[in-house]
């Protein structure tokens, strides 16, 4: 029996926020194979065990969704749109790898903040707030639930700056 497919809507994603989120998530993600070339050529000693899983799960599993979304947003990203929305055909069991995914980046984001193994800053908090919304689409709507256009989330609000 074949998983059945489901269809993500992602409305209004925030272009020159996302390219930002990218930008941070490429620089992590250059640590991370740093890290798992040290790890393949001088072993994992000294690493904490946790950390070495991480930059297992993130260097192979979690490294891209799909090329034809991302060929959009490095589109919209180059012609300066504002906003983009995108449409998504994926498995039902992607649910599971996304909710890991958004855990692993959370616990990365804790080890950033130590700042004991890893270089990369921890995500801004804009970022963080546009990360869990856009992971909890993809949840949200295989659950059943419509679109949650990125300004209309509460994400959204948290990514705001707040004025006095």
């Amino acid at each position: 029996m074949t998983d059945p497919l489901v269809t993500i809507h992602i409305v209004g994603l925030p272009v020159a926020l996302h390219a930002k989120s990218q930008m941070h998530g490429d620089e992590l993600m250059r640590e991370f194979r740093l890290l798992a070339e040290q790890m393949r050529q001088e072993g994992a000693e000294g690493l904490p065990h946790r950390l070495v899983e991480l930059v297992s799960a993130l260097e192979g599993q979690y490294s891209t969704f799909t090329e034809a979304q991302e060929d959009q947003i490095d589109a919209a990203i180059a012609a300066g749109d504002e906003c983009l929305d995108l449409m998504y055909q994926l498995p039902e069991s992607v649910r599971g790898g996304v909710q890991a995914l958004g855990a692993i980046l959370d616990e990365v984001d804790v080890m950033c903040r130590d700042g004991h193994y890893l270089l990369t800053l921890a995500t801004p908090t804009d970022l963080v707030a546009y990360r869990h919304w856009y992971l909890d689409e993809f949840t949200r709507q295989i659950d059943g639930q419509p679109p949650l256009a990125w300004a209309d989330s509460p994400h959204a609000h948290l990514a705001t700056p707040q004025r006095s």
